[in-house]
């Protein structure tokens, strides 16, 4: 099997494992819904401050996302390669609603990124590492400073940030924005502004194809 078959299988598996999840953890009825403009960028479904790891400008894609969760941990490898594919017309969100014990500590440590200009790649280290601090009851807040300095952050200012009270409102503010558009697990996917279930990587990639050329 090459190597690029195997990582289409992985992706497709992935990506499955989290669409699950997120399905089981909302509501029996939840059905695809409309939060927001057309073009996705209205609050509260998105806000001036929410987190971009894109700039494309033909579609927003939105994710709600908890670093704790399997499922979006699972699904992580599916949206980065669609952020490379189609990063460049399509601006990918991040927001936050942190349902689990070390949850707001890690969006702490991606906010405190953000302020220097690495989010994208405290992001991307949090689901990397997922399986090293994820589901305990202790505060993994240490481990998180040991990635800040690891990507060669000012530690000084990121322990300042980490305890800055705007930015865990701005996370709080996010956590209310989720209930505000019926978000109730993670990961849930909006794509210009309405909710999408996706259950393949064919069908993210027909529905980003699709609202792109629209």
């Amino acid at each position: 099997m090459s190597k690029s078959l195997k990582l289409s299988m992985a992706m497709i598996v992935a990506v499955l494992v989290a669409i699950t999840a997120a399905v089981a953890l909302s509501r029996p009825d939840d059905a695809p819904t409309s939060a927001g403009s057309s073009d996705g960028m209205s609050e509260p479904l998105v806000r001036e401050d929410s987190p971009r790891l894109t700039s494309g400008k033909d579609a927003v894609f939105v994710e709600f996302l908890d670093f704790e969760c399997e499922a979006c941990g699972a699904a992580h490898p599916v949206i980065k390669d669609l952020r490379e594919q189609y990063g460049d017309d399509v601006t990918f969100v991040v927001r936050y609603l942190p349902l689990h014990g070390n949850s707001m500590n890690a969006a702490l440590a991606a906010e405190a990124a953000k302020e220097q200009g690495e989010f994208e790649a405290m992001h991307d280290k949090l689901f990397e590492t997922q399986a090293e601090w994820s589901h305990s009851e202790s505060s993994k807040a240490k481990v998180f400073q040991g990635y800040a300095k690891e990507l060669g952050l000012d530690m000084q200012q990121y322990r300042a940030d980490v305890k800055d009270p705007a930015i865990k409102k701005r996370i709080e503010q996010s956590k209310s924005d989720a209930q505000t558009v019926g978000v109730t697990g993670t990961p849930t996917f909006f794509l210009d502004g309405e909710k999408i279930q996706p259950t393949s990587v064919a069908d993210f990639e027909a529905r980003l194809d699709a609202a792109v050329e629209n």
